[in-house]
């Protein structure tokens, strides 16, 4: 494997972020063991010695019984490279500190959204060395089964190109859609001004409309295609029966179908196209008419919605009553209480109707569940108060909302200081469920929303912090996104990045972290701890998949971070 020939230059028992640190920023170090006291901070090419440390006090990791201490050395504010050295153990990795040190993160963690995209070719202008023929065109998919309705009979032939594919499968899931578009168009309304000159070079760069936009519309438009235009309900996904072989796409040949409406993906689309209207209009000029064809879409999903509130997809279910059995990604949900909240809060904030909000139950009296395609509920937290002043929303409710962001937030960081690798990541074993660097991502998240109600840097620092884990201060010392890092992930489960024939794996694109259910049943895994549960291994789905639920928030942390950090 190539990241054991680049593991050897460095010390496996130094943790930090292998890309670098802000100059005015936190620069924090993990050093495993307790018998080093001291460390040093030296410049890369010349070696000289620019700082010496002491460790902290030894601190015992929850989930493994493990000993390891904290190198912090803020005070080094000097642009250069430089290495961590502590007596007895070889050196670190090498880093960076110097402004805009995520920038490049930022702008590859969203380019990987354009290595995802379907029904287009990806030529060496925009994809270099990566670079493929189109797959699935997704002009002539079935009405299965599960999913026939006047005017649209089984196996009926409908358009649906375009949208990304979901994660190292090749299908496309409107549920999942959902959550990583709710999370991207959010992050243009929090910074918009930031994405003004973020140029990820994608063919619509330099059109007058960010890319971040530009990136989203691709597959805005595949979505707006899985509406019933009869009556308004949304398909659950658009899929092959049973997942594609380890293939490139354009050898991907087998029949695909939309399958079942039903309530959280008809809200989640809602929700989605909502936003995407609202946006749009400021970009009238150059989508004529998408802007309205978004909020009649909404409207027209939230009517069937109302008609049909408790339509769930259940794909066990759906399997005995029609054929072909379809056994792709589930997405399967048993309760849309989450998915109201997202879809009204959205609704409200586009139309500015405020009945849209009747019936609605926010449950703020109990802690904020972070975002999950599962759960959306988040979502529409921040949407409302993202647009509390300018909605004149009920005082009340805004207060509440606004509280339970901050309340999360405070309790993610409650005994911070105790933290073996000084993250509020991984406080608990749940926070490594499957896509635990999603986990990572929306803490990091709602710290920021914290952040900006309170203008307290403590957020700010943690949210950093969680960056620090995704980019290498984690318990299994990888950089968990794909081109970055002295140890790299290098064997994802991505099709693509495992058929075309390229060591490099395609790059930005956000592996999903230690997973203890390891239920992929891999044989490479080293470790049953819950934090050191990962393999680098593209048989490991379970640990190491990509996904873009979990690649939109990385997205938004890196890029809300660098606009926040623009001044530091």
């Amino acid at each position: 494997m190539a990241t054991k020939s680049l593991a050897q230059h460095f010390s496996p028992d130094i943790f930090l972020n292998q890309v670098g640190f802000y100059p005015a920023g936190q620069k924090i170090a993990v050093v495993a063991g307790e018998k080093q006291s001291a460390f040093l901070v030296k410049d890369a090419a010349s070696g000289k010695t620019v700082f010496n440390g002491k460790l902290s006090e030894p601190r015992t990791n929850q989930h493994s019984g493990k000993i390891s201490r904290i190198a912090d050395f803020s005070t080094v504010q000097k642009s250069g490279k430089y290495v961590l050295e502590v007596t007895g153990l070889a050196k670190s990795a090498p880093f960076e500190i110097k402004a805009k040190v995520h920038r490049e993160v930022a702008e590859a963690a969203l380019k990987g959204f354009y290595y995802q995209r379907v029904s287009l070719p990806l030529p060496d202008k925009f994809a270099g060395k990566w670079a493929r023929a189109e797959g699935h065109q997704d002009n002539k998919i079935l009405v299965h089964a599960s999913a026939v309705s006047e005017g649209r009979p089984e196996n009926a032939v409908i358009s649906s190109s375009k949208g990304w594919y979901d994660a190292g499968d090749y299908n496309k899931y409107i549920v999942n859609s959902g959550i990583t578009m709710g999370t991207l168009l959010s992050l243009y309304e929090d910074y918009p001004s930031f994405f003004e000159d973020f140029n990820t070079n994608i063919p619509e760069s330099n059109n007058g409309v960010p890319d971040l936009l530009d990136e989203a519309i691709w597959n805005l438009r595949w979505m707006l295609t899985m509406l019933d235009p009869g009556d308004g309900g949304v398909y659950h996904k658009l899929t092959n029966p049973r997942f594609d072989g380890m293939i490139m796409p354009d050898a991907a040949k087998n029949p695909r179908y939309v399958v079942q409406k039903n309530t959280p993906a008809t809200l989640d689309f809602v929700a989605v196209t909502a936003q995407a209207g609202r946006i749009l209009k400021g970009f009238e000029n150059k989508f004529p008419g998408l802007s309205d064809s978004c909020i009649t879409a909404a409207v027209k999903g939230w009517e069937w919605a109302k008609k049909n509130p408790d339509i769930y997809y259940n794909q066990d279910e759906l399997n005995k009553k029609f054929d072909p059995d379809i056994v792709t990604g589930a997405y399967g949900d048993r309760n849309a209480k989450d998915e109201w909240v997202w879809a009204a809060a959205e609704m409200y904030a586009s139309t500015k109707k405020a009945d849209y909000l009747n019936g609605i139950s926010f449950v703020t009296e109990k802690p904020l569940p972070l975002p999950t395609w599962s759960d959306v509920q988040a979502l529409g937290y921040y949407t409302l108060i993202r647009f509390s002043d300018e909605l004149k929303m009920d005082s009340k409710l805004s207060g509440q909302l606004k509280e339970s962001v901050i309340k999360f937030s405070d309790q993610l960081l409650v005994d911070l200081e105790k933290q073996p690798y000084h993250t509020v990541m991984g406080k608990t074993a749940r926070d490594y469920s499957w896509g635990s660097s999603s986990v990572a991502a929306n803490q990091g998240i709602a710290l920021l929303y914290a952040f900006k109600l309170t203008k307290n840097p403590k957020y700010t620092k943690a949210a950093l912090g969680n960056l620090d884990y995704l980019l290498g201060r984690n318990a299994t010392g990888y950089c968990l996104l794909t081109g970055f890092g002295s140890k790299r992930v290098m064997h994802p489960h991505h099709r693509p990045s495992i058929a075309d024939g390229i060591a490099d794996p395609v790059p930005g694109l956000l592996s999903g972290g230690p997973n203890p259910g390891q239920q992929d049943k891999c044989t490479t895994y080293t470790s049953k701890f819950a934090d050191e549960s990962f393999t680098d291994d593209d048989c490991s789905y379970a640990s190491n998949e990509i996904a873009i639920n979990w690649n939109a928030p990385m997205v938004y942390l890196a890029a809300a971070i660098e606009a926040l950090m623009a001044t530091k």
